[in-house]
């Protein structure tokens, strides 16, 4: 990339923000030295992997990877063999943890980050080495006595020589002989050695070994020869120790050497590991989205903040670009944002091209580009001799001689500098060139004729940046397809510059000039009327959203209640059947005990009753002939009747054959029905509301003595679930009734009726065994059912 580009558009400053967000120097080292790429293929990856590395930083209750040194110099030092301070062998120690540590955060249960999770899983752990450092050094100034036996051995002997020391010293300065020679009663060090402060004219009284004296020359610094001894063997200790320390230090170094190749590649994996997280923190940071790549020149901005901004008080912009338009013309007055905006979008290429989330939202897509160009700021050089003009056309002379048919130019102001005149025709020039070889090109103007330019253009669009004349402020505000117009009359004006210069001025433009002004402006209200009324639009389509979610909220809340209202119902109902089930049964079998007794008629009579007052009780209701009276006289075509054992009504299709039964139109069923289980409804068809079907069965029971019950049921048509409760009650009917032997009919179709009742048959009390008909019975289409 362009190294003036990266400067002008302040890559640099993005990659400082990077730097901070790393945990190591590598990792510092890596985010200064971050280029973007032009391989597309490459820079898809490194999006892939900031993604994930924002994907983590979100899961994770902290960062992943702990701070770790450059450890690279005593890794080599190792590998030839020289021993190790302590310091650097903590740090590589520190270095293992920190890859052992990464290896278990990134690699177990990461099947949603592949590719940081790949990366991770190279790393290697040595666990014993890193414990046997830990264990023998305790920082880079102390080694621990469990380094080894010998260390500890000579240790030990060390501390007793400085307490035989010490208490022979002790004696010394507090025996009365002595102290009267004694500056001060205390005991200290010179040299490694104990000694004891002596005046100088006692220096005769007290033998010894002179190591120092003070700077007045009045004190001396003796080791009395009573402590010599031990001071020597003291001093011989400590050279022990040295030697055990750097002993133990060499071994450490030869315990690092084998694995310094894997330790350095663990250095680089972590380097990289580190620099991926940091563009995640840095994503995080300013709220960045991984955009969209592609490689046809599109640039699509939605609501993009300029990263080093205030996020708080940018104004987000949409931009959009390459598509039907290769250059982009962005006019409007100074201040008005201009210039953030082109650099916005150069910074955004480079920081994507470098694997960086641009602080966006999402359906944010990105170009890749060979190079961009960037001629931005002044520049002109005083050692050279180069004015501003003279510095812009340098570098658009450099630009134009490099430029290829993948590159981004960018021009703040192009053309300024000069005449005017010649300016914008120099502009429009450079424009045509770049614009003929399909470059993208972004350039800002205050030109009119480079408004001209682009709405007569093909492959060229106006941009403007929004000024409020009203407050005399910028609104940074970017409208792509409309030019942007000066302002400069009206902000003279406002800025109390008097009204006959400002009307003198505008007497000296031309009448295309005028024309041109009032069209912009003209487009310009009429931009500001519709981007009102959107925002009218947007406001009354939220206050309906919101509106339309608290219904939903409402709604969710009253089903919720009635589904646990019905659910309580059920099982309060299912309670009442199962309770009635089992009297129902009970009563059953005792009927049918006594069914072949007739001389029990009144303990039959009783069981009825017993039965009738159960079902008013469960059903709560008026009896059955609330729905009407068995029929008194012959039924009729178009009756309406109630049918007790579907719980339904009907109407009557035909006459009663001469077995007894009816046709009845039944909803969209058409029943044979016998005419002694119908119900004639008094009302002509707007009888009572229909009762359960467990009463009317039950109601049903107890009416089998009065009337003749069925030897087959014909189930053709019925779903399965609507046929096993018609069996139920067929079967009740049939053993209240004494019947040994019933046929239930449910055609041959294909067989999911035939096998469903099969099914419930198996568990049925009533029954003992079933068999499919035989010939002349209905074969297959037909079950044969044994009573008990």
């Amino acid at each position: 990339m362009d190294e003036r580009a990266l400067r002008v558009l302040e890559f640099t400053k993005i990659r400082a923000l990077l730097a901070e967000q790393a945990v190591s120097p590598l990792g510092r080292d890596l985010a200064d030295a971050l280029e973007p790429s032009s391989d597309y293929d490459l820079i898809k990856l490194l999006h892939e992997e900031t993604e994930e590395a924002v994907v983590l930083l979100t899961a994770l209750p902290q960062h992943p990877l702990i701070p770790f040194e450059d450890i690279r110099a005593p890794l080599r030092l190792a590998k030839i063999g020289s021993a190790l301070s302590p310091r650097a062998l903590l740090d590589i120690a520190s270095g293992m943890r920190a890859a052992r540590s990464a290896r278990q955060s990134l690699v177990t249960n990461r099947e949603n980050t592949p590719r940081i999770t790949a990366l991770a899983s190279r790393l290697g752990a040595f666990r014993d080495v890193e414990d046997e450092i830990g264990g023998a050094i305790i920082s880079e100034d102390e080694i621990a006595d469990r380094a080894s036996s010998a260390l500890a051995d000579i240790r030990r002997h060390i501390r007793l020589c400085h307490e035989r020391v010490r208490a022979k010293l002790n004696g010394l300065i507090h025996s009365p002989s002595m102290s009267k020679y004694l500056q001060e009663s205390l005991i200290t060090q010179r040299n490694d050695r104990y000694v004891i402060p002596v005046k100088a004219e006692a220096r005769q009284f007290v033998p010894g070994l002179v190591h120092d004296q003070s700077a007045t020359g009045a004190t001396l610094f003796i080791e009395p020869m009573a402590v010599v001894e031990i001071g020597n063997d003291l001093k011989q200790r400590l050279a022990e120790e040295r030697r055990e320390i750097e002993r133990i230090l060499q071994a450490l170094s030869d315990r690092v050497a084998p694995h310094a190749d894997s330790l350095l590649e663990n250095l680089d994996i972590l380097a990289r590991l580190d620099l991926i997280f940091a563009k995640g923190r840095l994503s995080r940071l300013t709220r960045g989205v991984q955009p969209k790549l592609n490689r046809e020149g599109r640039i699509r901005i939605a609501r993009g903040r300029h990263p080093l901004l205030d996020p708080e008080t940018v104004v987000p912009i949409d931009l959009w670009m390459g598509d039907m338009f290769t250059t982009l013309v962005i006019t409007g007055p100074n201040t008005g944002g201009k210039t953030v905006t082109l650099k916005t979008v150069g910074l955004f290429t480079l920081m994507a091209q470098a694997g960086l989330q641009p602080p966006a939202d999402i359906g944010t897509e990105m170009a890749v580009f060979d190079r961009v160009f960037a001629d931005i700021g002044d520049e002109q050089s005083i050692e050279q001799s180069l004015s501003t003009f003279s510095s812009h056309m340098t570098n658009i002379v450099d630009i134009l001689r490099s430029v290829t048919p993948d590159a981004l130019t960018l021009f703040d102001e192009l053309g300024a500098g000069t005449d005017p005149t010649e300016g914008a025709a120099l502009a429009q020039v450079i424009l045509r060139a770049l614009l003929r070889r399909g470059i993208r090109t972004l350039a800002t103007t205050h030109y009119s004729e480079l408004k001209a330019f682009a709405l007569t253009t093909e492959g060229v669009e106006n941009a403007s940046a929004e000024f409020d004349v009203e407050t005399l402020r910028p609104t940074y505000r970017l409208t792509i397809g409309v030019p942007g117009k000066s302002n400069a009359f009206e902000i003279s004006r406002r800025l109390g510059l008097p009204a006959d210069l400002i009307d003198e001025a505008k007497a000296s433009l031309s009448r295309d000039q005028i024309r041109f002004e009032d069209v912009i402006a003209n487009a310009e209200y009429h931009r500001k009327i519709a981007e009102r009324e959107r925002e009218l639009a947007e406001e009354a389509r939220a206050e309906t959203q919101k509106l339309r979610d608290q219904a939903e909220t409402l709604r969710a809340s009253l089903e919720g209640a009635r589904e646990k209202s019905l659910a309580d119902a059920k099982r309060e109902a299912r309670r009442v059947l199962e309770s009635a089930k089992l009297e129902a049964d009970s009563i059953v079998s005792q009927m049918r005990r006594i069914k072949s007794d007739a001389s029990h008629p009144a303990e039959a009579e009783q069981l009825r009753q017993r039965l009738r007052e159960g079902v008013d009780a469960l059903t709560d209701a008026p009896a059955a002939s609330d729905y009407g009276d068995a029929p008194n006289r012959p039924l009729r075509s178009g009756d309406a009747v109630f049918i007790p054992h579907l719980n339904t009504h009907g109407k009557v299709l035909e006459k009663p054959n001469a077995k007894g039964e009816t046709w009845v139109q039944a909803g969209a069923l058409r029943l044979s029905v016998p005419v002694g289980s119908l119900r004639l409804l008094k009302d002509g068809g707007q009888g009572s509301d229909s009762r359960g079907k467990t009463a009317a069965r039950a109601r049903a029971l107890v009416d089998v003595g009065t009337r003749a019950v069925r030897t087959e049921l014909d189930l053709r048509g019925f779903a399965l679930d609507e046929a096993l409760p018609e069996v139920d009650s067929f079967l009740d009917d049939a053993v209240l009734s004494a019947l040994g032997e019933v046929s239930i009919i449910h055609g041959k179709g294909t067989g999911t009726l035939r096998s469903g009742i099969g099914q419930h048959l198996k568990k049925h009390p009533h029954v003992m065994e079933f068999r499919l008909g035989k010939f002349g019975e209905g074969e297959s289409g037909v079950t044969i059912v044994k009573l008990r």
